[in-house]
């Protein structure tokens, strides 16, 4: 047996073992991301206490004993914005020694996607107020996270080009000038409308509806589905969507 090792039974008899030297804690933060009229905008939380009470934050907490970081992050945003059944994918860890005050803590950092029109942000817990900011505007949050928002932003950015994630962003069904219009503010350039829509429609990744769009002082356009089915044939050709 290791010297740091206490070899130790509970109440019920179970074997389990001690350990003398120091832990880091664990938690979890998550960025946000919704598409707001023509905005991609994060959702961020105020902190109701300290460490840096007052202060926007990503949302985020402590890891519990009994849970898997996935299920934390979504307890977690449950809990905080009253965000439930999002798309929700692991970013990257954050480690750095000074990163929180209070002590020697590690985040595993998610980011989700979400249709505003989906869902009703509600702070609660240990969040004063919860609310949508521009995402390329925000600085000074609290802890680490403006680090973390910029790498979410940078992971977001690339994955647009060659998984199909920005399709979590828009209604189920949309317009192909709506999805170019994602894509453009999502990177923060314009596209070429000819070639963005031959590349698009040659993956074969979307429906064609019998349905145009509605309410709109122009020429109504069609509308579009994505096909789950098709990409995952795409995936397994071994095939990426390639755009913009």
């Amino acid at each position: 047996m290791n010297k740091s090792q206490k070899h130790v039974r509970d109440a019920g008899g179970a074997s389990k073992f001690l350990y003398d030297y120091p832990r880091p804690a664990l938690t979890v933060d998550c960025v946000v991301f919704g598409l707001d009229e023509g905005a991609l905008k994060v959702l961020l939380v105020r902190r109701e206490s300290e460490p840096f009470a007052g202060r926007w934050a990503i949302p985020g907490g402590f890891v519990n004993m009994d849970e898997t970081v996935e299920r934390a992050a979504l307890r977690e945003l449950a809990e905080e914005t009253s965000l439930e059944n999002v798309f929700l994918e692991q970013l990257y860890t954050f480690s750095r020694v000074d990163r929180d005050p209070r002590e020697r803590v590690v985040s595993v950092a998610h980011y989700a996607l979400v249709r505003l029109s989906d869902h009703r942000v509600k702070a609660a817990t240990d969040a004063r107020e919860a609310s949508w900011f521009l995402a390329d505007e925000v600085r000074g949050l609290a802890f680490d996270h403006d680090e973390i928002l910029r790498v979410a932003l940078e992971r977001l950015r690339s994955k647009l080009t060659y998984k199909p994630i920005g399709f979590e962003l828009l209604p189920s069904k949309f317009t192909l000038s709506d999805l170019q219009q994602l894509y453009e503010t999502v990177l923060g350039k314009p596209l070429d409308k000819r070639n963005f829509r031959r590349k698009l429609l040659e993956t074969n990744v979307l429906i064609a509806l019998d349905e145009r769009e509605l309410g709109v002082a122009h020429r109504a356009a069609q509308l579009y589905r994505f096909d789950k089915r098709r990409y995952r044939e795409l995936e397994r050709e071994g095939r990426s969507l390639e755009l913009p």
